[in-house]
């Protein structure tokens, strides 16, 4: 860095766009989104959606304005709606400005990520930048060999990674450096959003985000993707005192086949009871008030292949 390269901040233009991260299941994504956005996500905006799964979160600063994009997870396509998600992906890659790749740093690089760097491969135009996350659990000899490593699969795979940056959202640690990283990588433009918003996602979404997320903790492998959330009603008890509100959420958690309700349900309800009260927590936190959470467990069938069902529930 010569003296050339020093500019002062009023000169320096505004810059503004869109970043996504992608990454296997617990790689560190939403961790990490959280940990730049900062923890209470804010719902402010009535702007229509325009696609399924919009901003995540915005992170505002006085020279740019970095807007997180979420895309669904990519995978093999299995059914209609696998395919359809993954066009989604495709879609918002090349429409995004940068893309964080998150690699665990207490996890060999497997088959998951693989499948997903070589989709993004084939992602020319937009830069890649290499994600270390979780690296609070790994001591500095393994983050190494996960650093060459990523480097040696960028190379195989004809990647060239932008930057390769190891984080800890759970530490903090180099979480501002890397929205210092992925600033630069954007245009310049004035500010896309209003400084309040922190997230344009509407509240239903979310919430029906996290239950689904709680449905299917611990069995991925059985439903990978044969559950859907709807959120029918959200509404305020009425009779409540100013200071004490409660949030009344009446949901709908989809499945597939008659066969897997026991999967969901529990023995003696005992699963669904789990989801409610970890989601629970989870919309609590999200929305900042005490929540009533009503799940029903009903079989939309084979929702994955009927393009009715699938508008209906939200794809």
């Amino acid at each position: 860095m010569g003296p050339m390269s020093v500019r002062t901040e009023s000169s320096a233009a505004h810059r503004a766009g869109f970043a996504c991260f992608v990454g296997r299941p617990n790689a560190g994504k939403s961790t990490l989104t959280n940990a730049l956005v900062g923890t209470k996500v804010a719902i402010t905006s009535n702007r229509p959606q325009t696609t399924r799964h919009t901003v995540r979160g915005i992170v505002h600063r006085p020279e740019a304005q970095l807007v997180l994009v979420d895309t669904p997870g990519l995978h093999k396509p299995r059914t209609l709606l696998g395919e359809r998600l993954n066009d989604v992906v495709r879609t918002t890659w090349s429409e995004v400005d940068v893309i964080g790749f998150c690699l665990p740093a207490d996890q060999k690089i497997g088959p998951g990520d693989r499948y997903i760097a070589a989709e993004l491969a084939d992602i020319k135009k937009t830069p890649k930048v290499a994600i270390v996350t979780k690296t609070d659990l790994v001591d500095s000899k393994a983050l190494a060999a996960q650093l060459i490593a990523i480097d040696q699969l960028g190379q195989e795979l004809g990647i060239e990674w932008a930057e390769i940056i190891p984080v800890s959202a759970v530490g903090d640690t180099q979480v501002a450096l890397l929205a210092d990283l992925l600033v630069p990588m954007l245009p310049e433009s004035p500010p896309l959003y209003p400084e309040g918003d922190l997230t344009d996602e509407p509240e239903q979404v979310m919430v029906g985000e996290l239950i689904r997320e709680a449905a299917l903790e611990g069995v991925r492998d059985e439903l990978p993707h044969s559950i859907a959330v709807v959120v029918e009603e959200m509404l305020p008890r009425e009779d409540r005192p100013a200071d004490k509100p409660l949030l009344d959420i009446h949901a709908n958690v989809y499945i597939e086949r008659p066969s897997q309700k026991g999967i969901i349900i529990g023995p003696k309800g005992k699963r669904l009871k789990e989801v409610g009260t970890k989601s629970r927590k989870h919309i609590e936190a999200l929305l900042g008030t005490p929540v009533f959470l009503d799940l029903h467990v009903k079989v939309a069938k084979d929702w994955q292949r009927d393009p009715k069902q699938l508008r209906k529930l939200g794809f």
